[in-house]
Formats: structure tokens, C-alpha cells, sequence
């Protein structure tokens, strides 16, 4: 009796199909345009689901505090987008030396602005005074001041780019400068925005190639400082001392983090839909800001928050390639220190949901609500699309595409008047 053997898989089509797919994607990426159209597409995926989770997580809330208007909250940050857009169009046009004039203007308003807000301008909101009242609206200068120092640092690193070797032309005037600003910070008791500044400082050091002994200096100073602005608030020392387990004091310090998990942890894979939130209807504080993340969780699951995460390591990605190829010192420091702004803080913002950091006060870009956030994330974001579309290779080929759509215009009426 014969027996016919089974046949045999041939692993090769699988093969090939798997290096053809490899080749696509690296052909995909050494386009002229891939960075620009990922930091295009990626920002503006997650500006809308921004709003989408504003809408949702605020609604209650804006409900309760607006006499039954569930979508006050959700319009002013329409307003705050309709603001952003507009000047991050303008900032991606703008040529590089203006951007580089801007510099110092912007960081001294902005230090300007953190000043006033100390010496008796300021509002006190959740004990921290770092609210400026301008006219009918109220800012965060600390807020602006991440973009101010970023771009301020950029210039002087660039402008000393042939000098750095030497520890002094590192350190002065960007280290002292940079301090004094996390210091205003500090003064009004913002320790969440002075971490992210000191962020953006270790970033600058690390790109222009500071040693290591700056370092170690410069995190020693930073962790003595936070632990010292800790102290002085029995309410922040708490939740630092307790964020490790917030339900060992579920009624006070772990509440927040306590329910941002219970947001988590019902969403499941896919989340309960977009609006059936349950921890929003009071239980969660700042749903709608700080804790946005949880009710993102909720409503879109775990695909949801990982869709949010990736988009932002695909900015950093595309940025970072950027930065790679360009000759400019100048963009070269501003992509970094936008990068690890951005990112920075959603790891921050992320890890304070996730119970891994203690609650500080850290929004997520793009996605919590918040026009002094919003416009100079927008901002920065559109100075990154404008550097990847000026590379030389990206430039040619926006260029042709121009060429060929008037020429494909021009064909179109002459053959209509042939018509």
C-alpha cells in the first residue's frame, strides 16, 4: 500500500514576499517628501483626535459648570485651533534667519511674562501660580517659554557651532540663561514645566556635545531642586511619596491616579466607544486635561492609546531623520529640543496615568485641552514641517510637483478653449 507524504510548504514565496515588502518600505522611506508628509499626517491625526477626546471628556464637566452647555469647553479650544493653525502655516514658511532673529525677542517676552506672574500679575490655579491674565484671555507663559528656549538656545549653539568645543562657549550664556528660567518656573511652584525645561537643556548639552561631568552636574542640581520644591508642599510631597500606590490613600493623594487606572483598565482592547466614559462623570479630575490619556483609554481602548503613543514616536522618528540629514546647526538643534519637548512630556504625561511617575501637572500635547499648550506645540510643529519641506531633495521635488500641476492646468484650458 503506498502513502503519498503530505506536501511540503515552500518557504520561499513567504520569503520573497517578506524582502519585497522590506524593499517597498525602505524605497517609502528614502522618498524626498517621507519625513514631511509623517510629521504632517502624524500631527494632524493627533490634533483631531485631540479634539474628538476634548469633546467627550469635557462634556460633563462643561455641562455642570457652563449651565447645561455640554460643548463650551470644546469650542474655546476650536478657537485655540483656529489660532494655532494659522501660525503654524506662517511658522513653516518663515526663512530660516527670520526664525533666527526671533530668537532672543522670544525668550526675553517670555521671561518677561514668567516675571509678571510672579511679582503680582499672576493667578494661583491648583496651587501653582502660572496663569497670566492678558485681556479676556489667560496664558501659561511657561508654556511659551518651552518654545522661546528652544528656539533661543538653537540660535546661540548655531551661531557658536564651529566653538564648542571648549566647556565655556557650552555653558555660557545657555546653561545660566535656561536656569534662571526654570527658576522663574519654580518660583510659582510649576515643578511638572521646570522638569520639561531642564529636559529641553539636557537635550541642547547632549546634541552639541557637552561631557559627561555637565551632566551628572546638571542632573544632581535638578534632582536636589525638585526634592526641595517638593517639600515645601505637604500636598505634592504626598502624591510623590505615594504615586507608587495610589490606593494606599484612595480619598486624597492616590483619588486621581486611583480612578485614571480605573479608566485603563475597563477600556479593554477597543474601549467602550467614543462618550461612554464612565470615570468623566466626576469621579476623574481633570479628565479633560492632566488625565486625558485615561479617559482616551477608556473610550478607544488599548489600540486607542497605542495609536497615540506611535503618532508621537512617529513624529520623533521623522524629526529625527531631519535633523540627521540636514546641514543646518541651526534646525539641527531646534528638531532635537522640539522633539524631546514633545515627546518628553507625553512620556511624562503617560507615565503619570500609568502610575509610573507621580501626578506633576503635565498635559499631553496636542490631545489635552488647553490654548497656552495648544498654539506653541502647533508652532513648533509647523517649524519642523517647514524644515523638512526645505531640505534640498524635498524642495526639488515640491517644485516639480508645482511644475507639473500648472503644466497639467495650462493643458486643461487649452483644451477647453479648443472645445
Amino acid at each position: 500500500m503506498s502513502t503519498t507524504s503530505p506536501p511540503r510548504v515552500d518557504d520561499q514565496p513567504v520569503a520573497s514576499r517578506r524582502a519585497t515588502a522590506m524593499a517597498g518600505l525602505r524605497h517609502a522611506l528614502d522618498r524626498p517628501l517621507t519625513s514631511y508628509y509623517l510629521l504632517l499626517g502624524a500631527s494632524a491625526l493627533l490634533l483631531t483626535i485631540g479634539l474628538m477626546m476634548v469633546l467627550s471628556a469635557s462634556s460633563v464637566y462643561s455641562f455642570k459648570e457652563y449651565d447645561g452647555d455640554s460643548y463650551a469647553i470644546v469650542r474655546r479650544q476650536l478657537v485655540w485651533v483656529a489660532v494655532g493653525l494659522p501660525c503654524a502655516w506662517i511658522a513653516s514658511r518663515l526663512p530660516h534667519p527670520l526664525i533666527r532673529r526671533l530668537a532672543w525677542p522670544a525668550l526675553l517676552a517670555a521671561m518677561v511674562m514668567l516675571a509678571l506672574t510672579q511679582l503680582g500679575m499672576g493667578r494661583t490655579i491648583n496651587g501653582n501660580t502660572n496663569w497670566l491674565a492678558l485681556g479676556p484671555f489667560q496664558v501659561q507663559p511657561s508654556e511659551v517659554a518651552k518654545l522661546a528656549i528652544v528656539l533661543w538656545a538653537a540660535h546661540v549653539y548655531a551661531r557658536k557651532d564651529r566653538r564648542l568645543g571648549g566647556l565655556h562657549e557650552v555653558i555660557v550664556p545657555v546653561v545660566p540663561v535656561l536656569l534662571a528660567v526654570t527658576g522663574l518656573v519654580m518660583w510659582g511652584r510649576d515643578l511638572g514645566t521646570a522638569l520639561v525645561i531642564m529636559a529641553i537643556l539636557l537635550a541642547m548639552l547632549w546634541v552639541v556635545g557637552a561631557p559627561l561631568k555637565l551632566f551628572v552636574l546638571t542632573f544632581s542640581g535638578l534632582s536636589v531642586a525638585a526634592f526641595f520644591l517638593a517639600s515645601t508642599s505637604a500636598h505634592r510631597l504626598a502624591r510623590i511619596t505615594t504615586f507608587v500606590d495610589p490606593f494606599k490613600d484612595y480619598h486624597y493623594t492616590g483619588w486621581q491616579p486611583a480612578h485614571g487606572l480605573y479608566a485603563l483598565s475597563t477600556g479593554g482592547w477597543f474601549g467602550k466607544g467614543i462618550g461612554a466614559s464612565q470615570q468623566k462623570w466626576g469621579q476623574l479630575p481633570e479628565a479633560h486635561t492632566d488625565f486625558i490619556f485615561a479617559v482616551l483609554g477608556e473610550e478607544l481602548g488599548l489600540i486607542g492609546t497605542l495609536l497615540v503613543v506611535t503618532l508621537f514616536l512617529t513624529i520623533a522618528f521623522a524629526a529625527t531623520r531631519v535633523a540627521v540629514a540636514t546641514r543646518d546647526p541651526f534646525v539641527r538643534y531646534v528638531t532635537f529640543g522640539v522633539v524631546v519637548w514633545l515627546v518628553g512630556q507625553m512620556i511624562i504625561n503617560v507615565g503619570m496615568v500609568l502610575t509610573l511617575l507621580p501626578v506633576i501637572g503635565i498635559p499631553l500635547p496636542l490631545i489635552s485641552y488647553g490654548g497656552s499648550a495648544l498654539v506653541p506645540s502647533l508652532v513648533a510643529l509647523g517649524l519642523l514641517v517647514g524644515f523638512a519641506r526645505s531640505e534640498p531633495e524635498a524642495a526639488r521635488a515640491l517644485a516639480a510637483r508645482r511644475r507639473t500641476r500648472s503644466a497639467g492646468l495650462s493643458a486643461g484650458r487649452f483644451t477647453r478653449r479648443g472645445l
